[in-house]
């Protein structure tokens, strides 16, 4: 009868309010973030830029995009401590809804810039507050499966988008996940707050959401850097392999074409699923550090398997994009870990902050991979830029700090 009981408890929590919201609002937000990937190609085009203008523009457009994942990322990471998080899951689906309905309308290169970063600010709040949410109001021995939950769910509005993009024009698409954020604000007026942000909120003396506090401190600055660099390959993969993916499938010899929007479909796909099963597995290891550590180890191997096995058929790209996409499905105990790591008082501003400082580095990663270009073929500057991001990304995650088990109701000094 207490087992009965027990496994009841655990399910409420596991589908409590928060989390299912948490879950959907990371659907839209990954919908809307890869979307512009996704109709990368027929958006520009219909914009009339020529193939050689589409390359430029549409790596341009991205990285305007990711410098406002970068900026927003601060913006509500601090609202998120000072505020409350649920504040942040507000206000972020409100700046990207509207910016993503605005995009559908868009008839010059320029504004799309200024339309997808602005979309980039608001994106940039979702995932690091729910998960910080979800996290303080679960009990510590769910968290991870929590977690897992909410991102293996969200994730699959990579799926969603492409789909979408199949069946309506690319104008429509925007609107369509416009009209999803917007319909999910009325889901979220019965969410509560964390209770661990309550009690914070109610002492006046403490210091809450200082940005500036993670490099004040080499510890906390050491702790800070280290869950970027966990991050690294997730975007490698995301940014690199799967969004220019049209480039490494010619450069492989693949007589059909390789369609991003695809590439990153099944990439999506297989980082739901292992989303998914990257709580379990760090529940069944009890350990945060094995469990992404191994998940890294396996997205090394097939990003060479993806760059130097020969691959012939889009079938087999596609595969192999789906197992990359499984490899880096340790996404969302990467934003664990990052929350796990910080005080109350720093928690929202970290779990925030770090995701984003990682899709920020695309613009790194995309800038590298064109200066290789220069000198190397498509396969080996995928590969240097790859060689860089795993080396951080290993070392990272080997030295940073286990957090398995830790009870988060404490403050940052």
């Amino acid at each position: 009868m207490t087992t009965l009981t027990a496994s009841r408890s655990d399910a409420s929590h596991l589908f409590s309010a928060p989390v299912i919201v948490a879950a959907l609002g990371y659907f839209v937000d990954i919908y809307d973030l890869l979307l512009f990937g996704i109709v990368r190609l027929p958006s520009l085009a219909s914009l009339g830029l020529s193939e050689a203008e589409i390359s430029l523009t549409g790596a341009s457009i991205l990285n305007w995009q990711m410098t406002g994942l970068l900026l927003g990322g601060i913006l509500w990471g601090v609202l998120g401590d000072k505020k409350g998080r649920l504040s942040v899951l507000f206000g972020s689906i409100i700046t990207y809804s509207l910016a993503n309905i605005a995009c559908g309308f868009v008839q010059d290169a320029d504004t799309y810039k200024i339309l997808r970063f602005i979309a980039g600010v608001g994106l940039a709040g979702e995932l690091g507050a729910g998960i910080t949410l979800v996290s303080e109001i679960l009990p510590k021995h769910l968290r991870a499966i929590g977690t897992s939950l909410v991102a293996g769910i969200g994730l699959l509005g990579a799926v969603v988008a492409y789909f979408t993009v199949e069946f309506f024009d690319w104008r429509y698409a925007y609107f369509i996940g416009g009209g999803l954020g917007i319909s999910l604000l009325l889901l979220r007026i019965g969410v509560f707050e964390s209770g661990i942000f309550k009690d914070l909120k109610n002492q006046k003396h403490v210091e809450k959401g200082n940005f500036f506090s993670l490099f004040n401190n080499r510890d906390r600055l050491s702790r800070y850097l280290k869950c970027i660099g966990i991050g690294l390959p997730t975007w490698f993969v995301i940014g690199i392999l799967a969004t220019f993916s049209n480039e490494f499938g010619k450069a492989l010899g693949i007589a059909e074409a390789i369609k991003p929007g695809l590439s990153i479909m099944w990439c999506y796909v297989g980082l739901s699923i292992g989303d998914f099963c990257s709580g379990f597995l760090s529940h069944w290891l009890e350990s945060r550090k094995k469990a992404v550590f191994y998940l890294m180890l396996f997205t090394l191997l097939c990003s060479c398997i993806y760059l130097y096995a020969g691959i012939k058929t889009s079938g087999q790209f596609y595969f192999v994009a789906g197992l990359l996409g499984f490899g880096i499905g340790y996404w969302a105990m990467f934003v664990t870990i990052g929350a796990e790591q910080f005080g109350t008082n720093l928690r929202a501003t970290a779990a925030t902050t770090i995701p984003n400082m990682v899709r920020g580095t695309v613009v790194m990663m995309t800038t590298l991979f064109a200066s290789f270009k220069e000198s190397f073929s498509v396969i080996n500057s995928g590969a240097l830029v790859g060689v860089i991001c795993f080396l951080i990304g290993i070392y990272c995650i080997l030295t940073v700090p286990e957090t398995h088990n830790r009870d988060l109701d404490f403050l940052e000094e």
